[in-house]
């Protein structure tokens, strides 16, 4: 694995903001890491990249302690935290050679160009820092976390003031860019996680609640709802004779309904449709959105 975190703890003072997770995160994967506001996500993140020291536990990244010889993971990590630290009276392309020289990448010229290309700062390249917008910057942040092609990424808010646009090429980079690394990024954004992420760790007051692919999350295996639109007059007492069905309900121009998933609900309201000449305008089996799931396992 590329990340292994094995019961991992951190205080400071008396709290425990990280109290015992563990997780792994392998080559190839793009994993969300996500919580809400103070669960203890950026210093998961700052002590992965040895940024701070854990309290406990221990960190490899590509088999290397973090702990012990954190200089040398710093070399195959690129790293964007959360606020985005940069040197505002630099220029774009004199930084990204301040950074390039830092990590002794060779072909420097070349590899500037090669990233301002990449991150879309080709008709910034020659303004100073502190005269960008939010979104231009947090380019340029991503331009320093890619810079010496780590295996291994950690972006804690990677799209961060990037605009409708910026977003979309930003995502297909952080895709394309995750077929051959590590990712690990930290979001508010919960359409950025379904479009380009493989698995989610959610972590609430410093421990983990989850753990699972987006199909898995998705899906809440003792219940099933599907919405359904007919065609004419349709009663909620008819409706609920229906073999597996728990619970009917009205919504909008249709009908909720709600039952087992020992059975197809999609195929026993079909049935009974058929079988009572009604017809049917609109059948949907509804999930959970990730916004959902996530407020259900981070509320208090």
């Amino acid at each position: 694995m590329s990340i292994e975190v094995t019961h991992l703890t951190k205080f400071f003072g008396e709290q425990a903001a990280v109290n015992d997770i563990s997780f792994t995160i392998g080559k190839g994967e793009i994993v969300a890491f996500l919580g809400p506001n103070g669960a203890g996500k950026s210093t998961t993140m700052k002590m992965i990249t040895g940024y701070i020291p854990s309290s406990s536990g221990s960190i490899k990244v590509n088999g290397i302690n973090v702990n012990v010889d954190d200089l040398e993971t710093r070399k195959i990590i690129g790293y964007l935290p959360e606020n985005n630290p940069l040197y505002t009276d630099m220029y774009v392309k004199e930084y990204l050679h301040f950074v390039g020289s830092i990590y002794k990448v060779k072909n420097l010229n070349h590899r500037v160009k090669e990233m301002i290309d990449m991150v879309g700062l080709g008709i910034e390249q020659n303004k100073r820092i502190g005269a960008l917008s939010k979104g231009y910057k947090q380019r340029v942040g991503l331009a320093q976390a890619f810079i010496h092609n780590p295996e291994v990424l950690i972006l804690d808010e990677p799209t961060s003031g990037l605009d409708p646009n910026q977003l979309v090429e930003i995502r297909e980079l952080i895709k394309t860019i995750g077929k051959e690394k590590t990712v690990m990024l930290s979001t508010h954004i919960m359409q950025e996680v379904e479009a380009i992420c493989d698995r989610i760790i959610i972590i609430n007051n410093g421990k983990i609640v989850a753990n699972e692919n987006q199909a898995a999350l998705d899906t809440e295996p003792e219940v099933q709802t599907i919405y359904v639109e007919f065609e004419g007059t349709v009663t909620r007492q008819s409706l609920g004779k229906i073999q597996g069905v728990s619970n009917v309900k009205e919504f909008g121009e249709g009908w909720l309904i709600e039952g087992s998933s020992e059975y197809d609900l999609r195929k026993t309201v079909s049935k009974k449709a058929q079988e009572s000449g009604w017809l049917i305008m609109t059948l949907t089996l509804k999930k959970k959105s990730l916004e959902e799931v996530f407020k259900e396992l981070t509320k208090n």
